[in-house]
């Protein structure tokens, strides 16, 4: 009883610290900014002891553990993120919209922050610092509820966000850290008059349980099951080049490849140019008959036989699934059984490949001949992100900024009754 008490002050004291953000001008917002991206540097060797306390108790082949580390230069990066958030716009106080009706009462849509935004996580530190930011930046509190795994590194940066909003004069509770309890997760997600949204971001497993248990309106962002389609009229040098990179620069993120495509013309041919680069990372490739024969052939030394279950999977790790097709209309076929409708990518220089591929696939983000890695707030110009939205109401794609507010309508009259 004791400890659901002091969430329910953690949560009513959010609240509070929602009216107090909102009510900064933009200049006080960028000022806690500023104090926090140069207290990340200030404090790189104590966030560096703190996260290697979490990365101790992970076990080496867990592929989430490249996500957990923080080292000098993603301090640094992280610190670099927020300048390029306090660059953005307010994306609060505008008219979205304003009419002035004949009896002279005047009508305005006005952008308002969503309130306190609750975001569910696991073993991604370096989204404590992006969430908290965007949230200071768009009038929002934040409570964040990141994984047990990752709880010494969030400490310490939640500890130094509190250092930030003091520094420059406001509520410590405008962030908070919410206990990594899993028993305290279901009192998150049914606090509907405390919290005004909550996000989950991670795994499918995650994210079903928020969608199911939660009584707050959710935005889900994390699970990516993300395919590239090689047509028989690609540049194989091209795909190949593709292929290895969305696969093998970050694994185990989101925005990384899980399923190639083979036009069976090029099966072999693709297969070839892509065996040496992807076994320098040692992905570990499920096939399917046909590319099972000809990366035999060649001798590929991580290769195993493709199940059912290996397509629409999302692996996070050096592994992944090929299948064969007999052409652009089969490849959309499999996208539409087995994606997340997180990122997908076509391979081709027929333009008329190209244009059907991005009218037919759903997905929030559709690429042509570019590897799907690029599905990220920072590098599609929003600044940091909460994460990968893969629904379609309110927020699809990178969830920045601009989508942590909402509406609100406000009249202003002299007297006007309605008749």
């Amino acid at each position: 009883m004791e400890v659901l008490n002091s969430v329910d002050t953690l949560l009513s004291n959010a609240r509070k610290a929602s009216k107090v953000i909102a009510a900064q001008t933009i200049a006080k917002r960028d000022e806690v900014l500023r104090y926090l991206s140069e207290a990340l540097r200030d404090n790189i060797q104590e966030i560096i002891v703190e996260n290697q306390k979490d990365l101790a108790l992970m076990p080496d082949s867990d592929p989430k553990k490249d996500r957990l580390l923080l080292n000098e230069q993603r301090i640094y990066q992280l610190a670099d993120s927020i300048n390029d958030i306090i660059a953005l716009e307010d994306p609060t106080g505008k008219s979205a919209y304003s009419h002035t009706l004949k009896n002279g009462l005047t009508i305005e849509k006005k952008i308002v922050p969503l309130g306190v935004v609750g975001v569910i996580y696991e073993s991604r530190p370096n989204v404590t610092i992006d969430i908290a930011a965007l949230c200071i930046k768009s009038g929002n509190s934040a409570v964040l509820r990141g994984g047990s795994d990752a709880w010494h590194s969030n400490s310490i940066l939640v500890k130094i966000i509190s250092q930030a909003l003091q520094k420059a004069g406001l509520a410590a509770d405008i962030v908070t850290l919410y206990p990594p309890d899993r028993a305290l997760v279901t009192t998150l997600l049914e606090a509907d008059r405390m919290v005004d949204i909550i996000i989950p971001r991670g795994s499918a497993g995650l994210i079903d349980f928020v969608r199911k248990n939660s009584k707050i309106p959710t935005i889900e962002t994390g699970a990516g099951v993300c395919h590239t389609y090689v047509s028989k009229h690609g540049d194989l040098d091209m795909a190949a080049s593709i292929v290895i990179n969305a696969k093998t620069t970050r694994p185990s993120v989101c925005n990384s490849l899980d399923t190639i495509l083979a036009d069976k013309e090029i099966v072999e041919d693709l297969c070839q140019k892509m065996a040496e680069g992807m076994a320098n990372y040692k992905v570990e490739i499920f096939a399917d008959p046909v590319a099972h024969e000809a990366l035999s052939q060649l001798a590929y030394p991580f290769l195993s036989h493709a199940e059912e279950e290996d397509y629409g999977r999302e692996f996070l790790d050096f592994k992944c699934s090929i299948k064969t097709v007999s052409g652009i209309e089969e490849a959309m076929d499999h996208i539409e059984k087995y994606s997340s409708r997180h990122s997908e990518a076509i391979i081709t220089n027929d333009k008329e490949e190209i244009d059907t591929f991005i009218q037919g696939v759903d997905a929030a983000a559709v690429y042509a001949n570019a590897s799907t890695r690029f599905t990220d707030g920072g590098e599609f110009g929003l600044g940091a992100e909460i994460g990968i939205s893969t629904q379609k109401l309110h927020a699809r794609g990178p969830f920045a900024l601009e989508k942590l507010t909402t509406e609100k309508w406000v009249a202003v009259g002299s007297g006007q009754i309605r008749i």
